[in-house]
């Protein structure tokens, strides 16, 4: 059996019904206890995207796939699972189909784009059990020897991660990412032997309500219309070989402003601000047909997200895209010159599109990215390496902390190369502490207390928010900070961080201790110094 583009979409397809299922008990195996950017949900939300791809040769179906991935990608565990089918969309190029042979050099160019995708490898995770399956099923002479040899050994490399990283070891799981990768792997062999996919729920998110108001009999029309669209390029219409789409590029670019244009394959994405959507629509049909259309009204759009100063703004040399939760950090954010603060955080990783349309609304030479998340730095990084419009430059701020004491420090007269290493260095010299209660029981923790954390340890526990940040800030040795910014989660009690500023300035008075109203979820106080 050799593998076509049909038999190919039903394996992803297969792969993501299997992950649906089990996408809890993957959630489940996170080693921390508080609540985290759930592994089971990421994978899942990145391959359902993939899995509504089309194609009618084997190299246009794996290039769909890899693409709808790559949109819909969702913390580290769904970029690397994007870029493992991305690798193999690259061994499939020029295929109509494959066997087994060409599909074994397709996964371990998938393993290959995978590590590529990680400045710093980490064995014992997803990357591991990935590379070692695929080394166990080299040889294989069918398909079905294959998958149940690649099976076999990410089952066994999966069960020895704990061997690779102490986390898992202390507590007792096997890695996450790892996990997700076989579920899929399983959903696929399910696909190759014929059973049929359960239907799948859409991952995407639900529509928030629109003021109609905010436009009336009345108004006038000064935004335009965010117009967005999936074109089909038809043989019918153009040579598919031959035909240059920077035509449909330069046409657009005289309708409107904020274009975002690419091709992947057949299928053109178009997103362009607009005063006359039905000229675009109709303009575009002589080179396809639409899969897909969006237009909407931005005075709602204007309204509804506050961005009076969004689609006036000319372009400029520099501008800053940041990820925050809390209405108090996204406040202070803006106030410290980001252009747009994507929410997002330890439960809400953003997908690469969401970075984009980030970058296109900064509309700037230079765009620097603080993701200020560690599950989130992939992402922005990839959303960064896509984007063609601007330099954009990700600080890999992997905490709130870092990524506020990062902006602080920006001076805007040094040259962009200086500028962004001192910002990385900025980020670097922060030391930051977490406060958050405790959902699980965990190694030395009992479920409702409130824990301290640096990074992944757990420094301390108590059995209130203000008495864990106290016994955190004496773990993080906060007398040798010049500066204490303590940053009040939405949680936190009434008059309790008040409280807790005067107790911690008369602790440390060769600090000065700044109190912050960030309303972040999942952190009863975030503790940086500096």
């Amino acid at each position: 059996m050799n593998l076509d583009a049909e038999l190919y979409l039903n394996l992803i397809r297969g792969g993501a019904a299997r992950l649906a299922q089990e996408r809890q008990t993957i959630n489940d195996l996170n080693v921390f206890p508080i609540p985290d950017g759930d592994t089971g949900d990421n994978m899942y939300m990145t391959i359902e995207a993939g899995s509504r791809a089309e194609g009618n040769r084997l190299d246009q179906a794996a290039d769909a796939v890899s693409h709808g991935m790559l949109m819909g990608a969702r913390g580290n565990s769904g970029v690397i699972l994007s870029r493992i089918f991305a690798g193999m969309a690259k061994g499939f190029t020029g295929l109509q189909e494959a066997d087994t042979a060409a599909f074994t050099q397709a996964m371990r160019m998938g393993v290959q784009e995978a590590y590529q995708a990680v400045s710093q490898p980490v064995e014992g995770t997803i990357l591991t059990v990935l590379r070692e399956g695929v080394d166990a099923a080299a040889g294989s002479s069918t398909l079905e020897e294959f998958f149940d040899r690649w099976i076999s050994g990410m089952d066994l490399s999966l069960q020895h991660t704990p061997e690779l990283l102490d986390v898992l070891k202390k507590a007792g799981v096997v890695d996450s990412g790892g996990a997700g990768l076989l579920s899929i792997a399983e959903g696929m062999r399910a696909a190759l032997h014929g059973e049929t996919p359960l239907e799948l729920e859409t991952a995407a998110p639900q529509a928030q309500a629109v003021d109609f108001g905010a436009f009336t009999e009345d108004s006038i029309l000064e935004f335009g219309y965010c117009t967005e669209f999936l074109l089909r390029l038809q043989k019918s219409k153009v040579d598919l070989d031959s035909f240059d789409e920077s035509v449909i590029e330069h046409w657009l670019e005289g309708q409107g402003d904020s274009l975002v244009f690419f091709r992947d394959g057949s299928i053109v994405k178009v997103h362009v601000h607009t005063k006359d959507p039905g000229a675009v629509l109709t303009k575009c049909r002589e080179w396809g047909e639409f899969l897909t259309i969006k237009v909407e009204n931005m005075t709602l759009q204007h309204h509804e997200n506050h961005m009076d100063e969004r689609y006036k703004r000319a372009r400029k040399a520099m501008g800053i895209v940041t990820v925050a939760a809390g209405k108090g950090l996204t406040h202070t954010f803006k106030e410290m010159g980001a252009d747009v603060v994507i929410e997002g955080g330890q439960t809400m990783n953003p997908a690469v599109d969401r970075f984009l349309n980030a970058f296109r609304e900064t509309n700037a030479d230079l765009i620097l990215v603080f993701p200020n998340n560690s599950n989130i730095v992939l992402t922005a990084q990839q959303a960064a390496a896509l984007y063609k419009d601007a330099r954009v430059e990700v600080i890999p701020t992997k905490t709130l902390g870092e990524g506020y004491y990062a902006m602080a420090n920006l001076d805007q007269e040094m040259d962009p190369d200086t500028l962004i290493q001192s910002l990385a260095d900025a980020a670097a010299s922060v030391t930051t502490g977490l406060v958050s209660r405790a959902i699980r029981d965990a190694e030395g923790v009992r479920e409702g207390e409130y824990i301290g954390i640096r990074g992944k340890d757990i420094l301390c526990s108590a059995s209130s928010a203000s008495e864990a940040a106290v016994a955190l800030a004496a773990k993080l040795d906060a007398g040798h900070a010049d500066i204490f910014l303590l940053i009040a989660g939405e949680d936190a009690a009434a008059g309790a961080p008040e409280a807790l500023q005067a107790h911690l300035q008369q602790n440390y008075p060769l600090a000065e201790v700044i109190l912050l109203q960030g309303d972040q979820p999942v952190y009863d106080y975030i503790l940086v110094l500096c």
